[in-house]
């Protein structure tokens, strides 16, 4: 039984559970289509902390998109390209997370990004959206596994696996059983984990900034260049290289770099108090665009060249070509290689484990709303959905189809169908905010009702959902068109653009399935209290707001940034 009505509307609307002036405050707290309390049903635990939170938030998507895919973004577009590609999509994540945070903490559900598209866009949009984020998540899964196995290659000295010393399937089993081991301990591990691995990556980050402005001045007594000033922005290495094609070029690893951001929301349903740290955590989102992806990035651009022809070869897990580890061999210092491998390795280990996360969440909820197959709904006494948790770790044994001779070919098309995932899930974000904004003016409420409200408004969804539009073309363009590759080649486009089409089969299907025609959601019918975890906050709000006033101006600033 789905949690929408055949006619395309929402279960959540007034008149399928009654208007909200009828309708008590535990009504809503046990409402039926709460996975916290079916009838039978475990809970998902709530014991993310707020310092998981925060982790999540600043550290939880830093991996091998930031710390290799970006050299050959660097290769292909040029410093100025990387630097203000970066901070174009860098500016759309942060329009785009404070959205998911004011309905995140409006509607901690689980499920929480196709739940917002089904309820405030349309069911069948939130079915292709939730299955599109699902499935991209089940296919990276076995693609970080490999990637892990083959940062371990920087240590041996192999190209390849057939001249390796110990098989990269072994090392692939190894880091399935530590990722299996980690989903043992069910939210509470992952929250940890991430807590852990987010601190490293974090130290790594401020450490090659250090280090990066400390070479570029010239100041390490190995480097025989000296100082380096600006340059390697200018001739022969040029800053924009390849033109608007290589400037589009970068978008797309721009995207992939930022992939799991979003995951603080998904995370909501799992925190202890939502209304208090996820606010905090979509405001770090800010200092993780500025401080570790653009400052990082235009630092690698001022040491290192963008016409090294090993960058070339940074994509994927080839963490030997790492341009951060690039930076430090041509610096000639000895150590720090090694250091930023294996904090690379570590990196890639804990995008593995939120995969599992982000596909065991989301195929869990699409359950409960009547999307997806009834087990994957099960829950164990431990806030475990293990049924869909077996499901996504068992995508884990894929990554040994990467040993087969043919295995690469088949990595490349199960990857296409993550390949703009991101864009989708978060233009569908701000799109939702949007409409969820329409909708609380309809229902006659005021902005001092929300528990906490985006700092951009619905402005900044606007400019979030139309800066994905734009990437969305850009990518289009590369695909047509990549860099220094043949034109109109069509295997090539769809292993670029595959996600596209699925989307679309996804919505297509459902309307059919469902024999409903029409598109979007009456918004003045939508019941805006439906699904909220607390709903008297009033007095507590004016408590907090008489605070705010009273504060200096200093540190109503330092709060609105912090």
């Amino acid at each position: 039984m789905s949690a929408y009505d055949k006619d395309g509307a929402a279960v959540y609307e007034k008149d399928k559970v009654g208007s909200s002036d009828d309708v008590s405050p535990s009504r809503y707290e046990t409402n039926e289509h709460d996975v916290e309390a079916q009838p039978g049903q475990n809970p998902l635990l709530r014991k993310l902390k707020n310092r998981h939170m925060q982790m999540i938030a600043i550290g939880g998507s830093i991996g091998a998109g930031l710390f290799i895919g970006s050299g050959g973004a660097l290769y292909n577009g040029g410093p100025g390209s990387l630097t203000i590609d970066f901070i174009i999509v860098g500016v759309m994540m942060l329009m785009t997370v404070n959205a998911l945070g004011e309905l995140a903490v409006m509607y901690p559900v689980n499920g929480a990004f196709f739940t917002y598209s089904a309820r405030f866009i349309d069911p069948s949009w939130g079915f292709a959206m939730g299955w599109n984020y699902a499935m991209s998540w089940l296919v990276v899964f076995p693609f970080e596994l490999i990637a892990a196995s083959i940062t371990i290659r920087f240590w041996t000295g192999n190209d390849n696996d057939d001249s390796a010393t110990v098989s990269d399937g072994v090392w692939i089993a190894v880091f399935l059983v530590i990722i299996i081991f980690v989903n043992v301990f069910g939210i509470r591990g992952y929250g940890e984990v991430e807590f852990v691995l987010g601190t490293i990556k974090v130290i790594a980050v401020i450490g090659f900034i250090l280090a990066g402005i400390i070479i570029n001045c010239g100041g390490v007594p190995t480097d025989t260049r000296g100082y380096i000033g600006a340059a390697y922005w200018h001739a022969p290495q040029q800053a924009f290289k390849n033109g608007f094609k290589g400037f589009c070029s970068v978008f797309v690893t721009a995207a992939f770099a930022f992939a799991g951001t979003e995951l603080v929301g998904l995370a909501a349903a799992e925190a202890d108090n939502p209304r208090k740290t996820l606010p905090k955590a979509t405001k770090q989102v800010f200092w993780r665009v500025s401080l570790f992806y653009v400052v990082s990035l235009f630092i690698l651009g001022l040491i290192i060249k963008s016409d090294d022809p090993l960058l070339s070869k940074a994509s994927g897990a080839n963490s030997k070509y790492s341009p951060f580890v690039r930076a430090f061999q041509e610096a000639n210092i000895k150590v720090l290689p090694s250091i930023m491998n294996a904090v690379i390795t570590l990196s890639v280990i804990s995008v593995a484990n939120s995969c599992t996360f982000g596909s065991t969440r989301t195929l869990q909820a699409l359950a409960m709303h009547g999307m997806a197959p009834k087990w994957f709904s099960k829950v164990d006494k431990h806030g475990r959905p293990w049924v869909a948790m077996i499901f996504a770790l068992a995508f884990g044994f894929i990554a040994f189809i990467r040993l087969s001779p043919k295995g690469g070919e088949v990595f490349d098309w199960l990857l296409a169908l993550s390949g703009l995932s991101s864009f989708f899930t978060w233009g569908s974000i701000c799109l939702a905010h949007i409409c969820y904004r329409r909708a609380w003016k309809l229902a006659g409420r005021g902005l001092d009702e929300l528990p906490f409200a985006a700092m951009f408004g619905v402005t900044g969804s606007w400019i979030g959902f139309l800066l994905n539009v734009l990437c969305l073309i850009a990518s289009f363009y590369v695909a047509l068109y990549p860099v220094g590759g043949p034109n109109l080649d069509a295997e090539g486009f769809f292993k670029s653009y595959l996600a596209g089409p699925i989307v679309i089969l996804f919505f297509v299907g459902h309307k059919i399935y469902t024999r409903t025609f029409k598109f979007g959601v009456n918004l003045s019918t939508v019941d805006v209290d439906h699904g909220r975890r607390e709903l008297n906050l009033g007095e507590e709000m004016e408590a907090e707001r008489a605070a705010y006033k009273a504060m200096p101006f200093w540190k109503k600033v330092w709060n609105f940034w912090f």
